[in-house]
């Protein structure tokens, strides 16, 4: 059987991909970021991709994330970071020797509470604001928060293995804000060494810091989007100026050809027209399937033999190309976005072109779409 469309992994291009990211920061260990199910690429083959590439840990936002990982059998440490009260998944977490984020009072206890009931000594990243304005402790709150903790520890209750923060426009590696982050870091990690802890790890790097910013490196890099070859953007320019390797391609198959004179609408609104007689090619993939309907006019799409763009809007289900005069038949293979070494359009093409980031293409496809797993531990 044939699939209308398919999501191609390719697992030994995540491996290699955490091999060249290894060589920026060598003397730091690395957390392959996995969250969300991997980018889109597949939780637990691309973790084991990852830990093959070189991988010291793996860093998922939601616990749930991470228990999955310890559920199939993945033994490396995982760091975790987004939680609610009361979520119940804290325990099991806690059980199976996971590292949990602390950034507020109300969540240490909330560990301490957990260590009673398992008779575990929780193992907990401490992490500071230091300009994101997002999660983690602000600078008023961060002495209070590393004094508990200190507390908690000197008890036995909780072991704190890490301490970390997150940058706001490391993509913008001239932009003041990233010294200015570090300095507010370096200020954090002062307070923690004065109230006599010792953490394992201390990190902010992201995967444009790994790339682009060496000072940044400390105990552990934290890449995510570059583990699977997509640029972070802003700045740093394409993937493969680092050595990265797209791990995604997005393939479909031309699901009607037809020929139609000029003048014809494409399309809801018909903002297209057909200026000649040409040939029209259906691709079934629409915005429930995660293409962006922004992209309506501008998405690109390698088909018979050459880059095109969508013909009109990008509708639930389908989108048109214009094919010229180029042969085309039903069934044909288009290429959405894979690997610009094959002529390919890019994550970063169809980002550009609907207004958004490389993280959100890869994230946002959606379950009618078949996916294929290639490479190691396939």
């Amino acid at each position: 059987m044939v699939a209308r469309a398919v999501c191609e992994v390719d697992l030994d291009a995540i491996s290699a991909n955490v091999e060249v990211l290894r060589s920026r920061a060598p003397s730091a260990a690395l957390l392959a970021v996995v969250k969300a199910d991997a980018y889109g690429h597949g939780l637990v083959p691309s973790a084991r991709a990852a830990i093959s590439g070189g991988a010291d840990w793996l860093g998922t936002a939601l616990l749930s994330e991470a228990l999955e990982l310890r559920q199939n059998g993945i033994t490396v440490p995982i760091l975790a970071w987004l939680w609610a009260p009361g979520d119940d998944d804290l325990v099991a977490c806690v059980r199976d020797e996971i590292d949990v984020t602390a950034s507020s009072l109300w969540q240490l206890e909330a560990l301490r509470s957990a260590s009673h009931a398992t008779g575990t000594r929780v193992r907990a990243q401490l992490k500071v604001d230091t300009g994101l304005g997002r999660n983690g402790a602000t600078a008023a709150e961060w002495p209070a928060l590393v004094e508990r903790a200190a507390q908690l520890q000197a008890s036995g209750t909780i072991q704190v293995t890490g301490v970390w923060s997150h940058f706001a426009v490391a993509d913008a590696p001239s932009s003041v804000t990233n010294a200015e982050q570090l300095v507010a870091f370096d200020a954090a990690l002062e307070v923690v060494a004065s109230a006599g802890l010792t953490p394992r790890v201390r990190h902010i790097a992201n995967s444009a810091a790994t790339l682009a910013a060496p000072a940044a490196h400390f105990d552990l890099v934290r890449p995510g989007i570059a583990v699977y070859g997509v640029s972070p953007g802003g700045e740093l320019g394409p993937p493969e100026h680092y050595g990265l390797a797209p791990a995604m391609t997005l393939r479909a198959r031309l699901a009607g050809v037809k020929r139609v004179p000029a003048g014809q609408g494409v399309s809801y609104g018909h903002e297209y027209v057909t200026t000649v007689p040409t040939t029209l090619g259906l691709v079934p993939l629409g915005y429930a399937d995660g293409i962006p309907r922004a992209a309506g006019g501008r998405g690109p799409v390698l088909a018979a033999g050459r880059r095109r763009t969508i013909a009109g809007r990008v509708c639930m289900d389908q989108f048109v190309l214009d094919l010229g005069d180029d042969p085309a038949e039903a069934g044909d293979e288009v290429v959405l976005f894979g690997s610009p070494q094959r002529g390919e359009p890019t994550a970063e093409d169809w980002a550009v072109a609907a207004g958004t980031i490389g993280y959100e293409i890869i994230t946002r496809l959606g379950p009618r779409i078949q996916r294929v797993t290639r490479g190691v531990g396939a």
